[in-house]
């Protein structure tokens, strides 16, 4: 599970799926069965060791008070992953969006909104299933018809709404676009123009994006780099 709090990853991992290559990038390695938690742990690359579902909410609660400036990933390794993830559930409104990356002649689509540059995507509708919200996301947001291929990978970040702690779930899947004739950026969504691109030209304009996508995105990668060529 990876959450994102102002688009810095959050991640709860397994303690024996971490390799060694993975644990080196750190700057700092907590063991919390040997330091207390505070506040000043949280700097660069930490990892803490040993994590239970109470100091990952102790962490969480640290980050919404005041986020630290200087944090830019924190990842806690815990032999209880499921039930440190329902904790965290457990304290925030959990509401659900899909979206994805469609492909057409080997490039991807990307939308440029806000300032930087994203992929479709938007809350699902009562009684929608996450794939069937995602291909009509797509479409309002571009104009562009694409069925389901693959699962890409599931994200999460946390914002406030009217005085709630809300978690946004959403489920990212690789398209195949069937119809582009009458592609168009959604105006009210701030969409200002619609590009695609190639997997080498994306890691150009990924630079002027969020590490949401770019987590989404390295995900793919790994999906078109595992296959047989």
């Amino acid at each position: 599970m990876t959450i994102f709090f102002d688009d810095r990853p959050f991640r709860i991992v397994r303690t024996n799926r971490l390799s060694a290559a993975e644990t080196s990038s750190f700057d700092h390695i907590v063991d919390l069965r040997l330091e207390k938690l505070q506040k000043k742990m949280l700097t660069g690359h930490v990892l803490f060791l040993n994590a239970t579902a109470t100091t990952a909410i102790q962490v969480i609660e640290m980050l919404e008070k005041a986020l630290p400036t200087e944090m830019l990933s924190i990842t806690m390794a815990t032999r209880e992953k499921a039930e440190v993830e329902e904790k965290i559930k457990s304290i925030y409104k959990v509401i659900k969006a899909a979206g994805g990356v469609v492909v057409k002649d080997g490039k991807w689509l990307f939308m440029f909104r806000r300032k930087k540059w994203d992929l479709p995507k938007g809350k699902l509708d009562k009684g929608e299933n996450s794939k069937t919200a995602a291909i009509r996301e797509i479409e309002e947001e571009t104009g562009v018809k694409a069925s389901v291929r693959d699962k890409i990978c599931t994200t999460w970040h946390t914002y406030s709404l009217n005085n709630n702690r809300i978690l946004k779930r959403t489920k990212w899947y690789l398209f195949d676009c069937i119809d582009d004739s009458n592609m168009q950026p959604q105006a009210e969504e701030q969409i200002e123009k619609l590009e695609w691109y190639t997997q080498a030209e994306s890691k150009s304009i990924l630079i002027n994006s969020y590490s949401s996508i770019r987590y989404v995105i390295d995900s793919l990668n790994k999906i078109h780099d595992s296959k047989p060529q």
